[in-house]
């Protein structure tokens, strides 16, 4: 894989547009940011003994029995989007140096899109510069919420009885949803916010996450 040097990265948006748009470059960059190591692995299992298909693309994993394929974005917040990669990478542009926020309606205008795409993708890189990373958890992962708060008895009666609804005393804290990944070379903790802990919004959450 070549790597592509600080020098040869476009410093502004116009010149970001040009320079992603010739030959393979936005597929190269992104080789780049999924795999920095320069070794491309299968998303599934791990494993490093894979060949590339370049008229297609893709790699195929020979430790997998069914010897699976996989691309870039399988794995990734890019995943199960028909959105060319010069495009994912001018909306990374686009929200990244945005100061005041971005819209999806702005988003669309900017890249071409409707604003139903611009909103996946806004959402989808908000979930990445959360996590500080495109890539989804993957492989064994824990998942379990909890609530984050002070407790009803410590707080002033005149608090307490403002704040502190129901029978038990979390009905005014915070619902919170965490995920650990576990891993030989490291395991991964990711926690958000919810609004409830009902099983359909924790397994929405979970479904963007991994």
């Amino acid at each position: 894989m070549s790597k592509i040097s600080e020098d040869q990265l476009p410093q502004t948006l116009h010149e970001a547009i040009k320079y992603f748009s010739v030959g393979d470059r936005a597929f190269e960059y992104m080789k780049c940011v999924r795999w920095p190591d320069g070794k491309p692995t299968c998303p599934r299992c791990g494993c490093d003994k894979v060949s590339f298909i370049s008229t297609r693309k893709l790699w195929t994993c020979s430790a997998c029995k069914t010897k699976k394929q996989f691309t870039i974005k399988v794995g990734t917040i890019l995943e199960d989007s028909a959105i060319s990669f010069e495009k994912w990478i001018c909306a990374f542009w686009l929200i990244a140096n945005a100061k005041n926020g971005i819209s999806s309606y702005e988003i669309g205008r900017s890249l071409g899109v409707t604003q139903r795409t611009g909103w996946f993708m806004l959402q989808r890189i908000r979930l990445a510069m959360q996590n500080g990373t495109i890539v989804k958890m993957g492989g064994t992962v824990e998942v379990d919420e909890s609530y984050i708060g002070g407790k009803a008895r410590n707080m002033h009666y005149a608090k307490r009885k403002a704040r502190v609804n129901g029978k038990t005393g979390g009905m005014h804290m915070t619902p919170v949803q965490g995920l650990l990944e576990r891993h030989a070379k490291g395991s991964r903790v990711i926690t958000k916010a919810v609004k409830t802990v009902r099983g359909s919004e924790l397994r929405a959450t979970s479904a963007n996450t991994f």
